[in-house]
């Protein structure tokens, strides 16, 4: 994450959150993240250098038509000073940033396969014991930890995966 998107993403919070709209701004960063993730093309139309600063703006005015004024204005800021290729980076860091000033946590759960709505609403239940705050749980799937899961919260892991143990059993048996 650079230091820019980390400055962009303040900046439009601190002026969304002045204009009462943090909210819909976040989902408009939220719709953001989640197109470039999913069009490789977009992420690539981005970051090319070749494409002139006036297309990029014009086909994300196009593409997130019906975003608020404060994300607007950040593309016509990113226009101005000729920074498309980092969107995508302000959008996910202003997402943690608006989480992080509404008391929303994010645990991520490594498993090795995707969780189901039973065993996400058990794993919520197990993490208001450590936390009073909101959370929200991403999913990541690794099939190399084999079964088991990896709970991170913040700066707090809880490794229960297969390939943990394994790892500890190897390491007693080389004494």
């Amino acid at each position: 994450m650079s230091r820019a998107a980390i400055r962009y993403a303040k900046a439009i919070l601190d002026i969304a959150t002045a204009n009462n709209n943090a909210s819909a701004v976040n989902n408009d960063m939220k719709v953001i993240v989640a197109s470039v993730t999913g069009s490789q093309e977009l992420k690539d139309f981005l970051v090319n250098p070749i494409i002139k600063g006036d297309a990029k703006f014009n086909a994300v005015k196009e593409i997130f038509a019906t975003v608020q004024n404060e994300t607007n204005g950040l593309f016509q800021l990113l226009l101005a000073n000729k920074r498309f290729e980092i969107l995508p980076a302000i959008a996910s860091q202003f997402n943690t940033l608006f989480d992080q000033v509404s008391g929303v946590e994010t645990a991520v759960v490594t498993t090795a396969f995707p969780i189901t709505a039973e065993i996400e609403a058990q794993v919520l239940n197990k993490i208001k014991e450590f936390s009073s705050n909101s959370i929200t749980i991403k999913n990541v799937v690794d099939e190399s930890i084999i079964g088991g899961f990896i709970l991170r919260i913040g700066d707090k892991q809880y490794n229960v995966s297969v390939a943990n143990k394994l790892q500890q059993l190897k390491r007693e048996f080389s004494y």
